[in-house]
């Protein structure tokens, strides 16, 4: 067992805490002799991988490589993940392409296989993996604690690979969308019930860019390369989560908080979309 991050209390209260010692929690963490011994096996057997099989046949290897990418859970489905492999992400018509993953196209950009089924771990992917992994079971373990946390977490790494790289406001929110615990939180930092998802995907662009522009003065997601956008985007998040978390029905505005959360049924795609660009 790795050694286990310390938190005291969950949500916002066990966020600032998190953030006060993070350094010191993830210097510790990393020493975990199971971690070391993952990596260590990595490290002397990954440049001996030649072909899909050669990693497909390592459990161990495989295991590594798909946690540093956030897919640890992925391990069991072989079938699945040799599909992605194989078929790369050159074409648009991909299987990692089609799923619209971010997590899985990463994964598959850098284990990149010819049309032979070859392929090969550099040393510059070898670091690249050993860091990615120890982060990553990092928040694996604040999740196993409180997985709000472990949500905060991943959005502050990854909204920096999000913002800043000069694409389209849409091509951006799209970005957001393909990635579950990316969308998490912005959903629940802007305040959007459960029926959000439910819409065409270009109402929940419309949505999440007037959104951003009410929050931030601006449509585009460039605005979190301003780090207390960020910070103001978890905050509101782990304060959505606790509200939603916390109230019983006898709880004072609780039907309020009730109908601004999701109960919006029977308002039909338009009144939801309506709703939706009202509640912030």
């Amino acid at each position: 067992m790795p050694i286990q991050p310390f938190i005291p209390s969950q949500g916002l209260a066990g966020w600032k805490f998190l953030q006060t010692t993070l350094d010191k929690q993830v210097e510790t963490f990393n020493k975990s002799p199971d971690l070391q011994l993952d990596l260590d096996y990595f490290n002397e057997n990954a440049g001996d991988v030649e072909t899909l099989d050669d990693l497909m046949g390592d459990r161990r290897l495989l295991t590594v490589a798909l946690g540093a990418f956030g897919l640890g859970e992925e391990i069991n489905k072989g079938a699945y993940v040799r599909k992605i492999l194989e078929e790369g992400t050159e074409s648009r018509t991909s299987f990692a392409n089609r799923l619209g993953n971010t997590d899985y196209l990463a994964f598959a950009k850098n284990f990149a296989v010819d049309s032979e089924g070859k392929m090969s771990i550099s040393d510059d992917l070898k670091t690249l993996v050993s860091e990615a992994y120890q982060e990553r079971r990092f928040e694996v373990e604040v999740g196993n604690i409180d997985n709000s946390l472990r949500l905060s977490l991943n959005f502050k790494r990854e909204i920096q690979a999000y913002a800043g790289q000069g694409v389209s406001e849409k091509a951006g929110w799209f970005r957001v969308l393909g990635s579950v615990p990316m969308r998490t939180v912005v959903e629940g930092a802007f305040n959007l019930p459960s029926e959000f998802s439910a819409l065409d995907v270009d109402k929940q662009v419309e949505i999440l860019t007037d959104k951003a522009q009410q929050k931030f003065g601006t449509k585009s997601i460039d605005a979190f390369l301003d780090p207390n956008n960020v910070e103001d985007t978890i905050n509101q998040y782990l304060l959505r989560e606790q509200i939603s978390n916390g109230p019983s029905g006898s709880t004072p505005g609780s039907t309020a908080l009730a109908l601004l959360g999701g109960g919006t049924s029977g308002l039909g795609s338009s009144g939801l979309f309506n709703l939706l660009l009202s509640n912030t």
